[in-house]
């Protein structure tokens, strides 16, 4: 495969896993380039051969020099909130005028576009991009991927086990995946043709409310977890008395809403056949984090 592949984001997590499933694959590593913003944080990738590119969002030229000779890009969704919107309409302009072939963009799953939302503030930058992408004329794959199982632990919190699960959910259910099984099925996807102008549903097999993820932490560490769902505005003060800043509070509070309202509640899943395998359970997940 002579095919030239960009990932962004490449000192991140996403990113990261994705570039070693690559090598993994066998995929060369003179045809793997990786974004980064710092260079200094590239130097194990650099070691394995991977060209490195200095790019930023921000900088619509850096990005327009880091694009040339690329045949498909992994736009990996950027961790600036504020920002992010600008920065990622930034990359598709400057990818469709390097003559970037093919460009996979790291979406997220939902039903509700509107700025009613429970996570507009979250949602909007991913809507932006993906009808950037689509209306670029470039060939286009679009992962629309679900909540990470990986931040679980964090909206239970590190006292879990002593104090039980208190998130305002209500009895809503999501298709958590792994960030790993994520990452694998793009880089497969990225080493493989036929994924042209299509997107995927980026969801685990099950769905699952924080009730079942209690009774799943209570079977793997023999102790009783219990599940409360406060109200919302009750939850907020919570954390705002606990000094969690402001911003925290906005994301875990919108979270817990989408989640109780069904955004990520899925019946359908591309993720088994990308990965040919079953994706990583909840269970698996949980006990790899809290089985002694």
């Amino acid at each position: 495969m002579n095919t030239t592949i960009l990932v962004t984001g490449a000192t991140g997590n996403f990113g990261k896993l994705t570039i070693d499933f690559l090598l993994k694959k066998g995929i060369a590593p003179a045809n793997i380039s990786a974004l980064v913003r710092n260079e200094n944080k590239a130097e194990d990738l650099a070691a394995n051969g991977i060209n490195i590119k200095v790019g930023d969002y921000d900088n619509y030229d850096s990005l327009l020099n880091a694009f040339q000779g690329i045949d498909k890009l992994l736009l990996v969704s950027g961790t600036d909130l504020t920002n992010r919107m600008s920065q990622q309409l930034n990359a598709v302009k400057a990818a469709k005028e390097a003559g970037v072939k093919h460009i996979l963009y790291t979406s997220f799953e939902r039903k509700n576009e509107t700025e009613t939302s429970p996570i507009a503030f979250l949602a909007q930058s991913h809507i932006a991009t993906d009808h950037a992408i689509k209306t670029s004329r470039i060939r286009y794959t679009i992962f629309r991927n679900n909540l990470y199982l990986d931040v679980l632990p964090m909206f239970l919190g590190e006292k879990v086990l002593e104090s039980g699960i208190y998130f305002p959910a209500g009895e809503g259910k999501a298709a958590y995946v792994s960030r790993t099984d994520l990452a694998e099925a793009a880089a497969n996807v990225l080493s493989s043709e036929g994924h042209e102008n299509k997107e995927y549903a980026m969801n685990n097999i099950e769905n699952y409310s924080f009730q079942e993820i209690a009774e799943a932490i209570s079977k793997i560490t023999s102790k009783e977890i219990k599940y409360f769902s406060p109200a919302t505005e009750e939850y907020s003060e919570t954390l705002k008395n606990a000094g969690v800043p402001g911003e925290y509070i906005e994301m875990f509070t919108g979270f817990a809403e989408a989640i109780k309202q069904g955004e990520f509640d899925s019946d359908k899943s591309d993720l088994e056949k990308l990965l040919d395998r079953k994706p990583t359970s909840l269970n698996d997940f949980l006990k790899n984090v809290y089985a002694k």
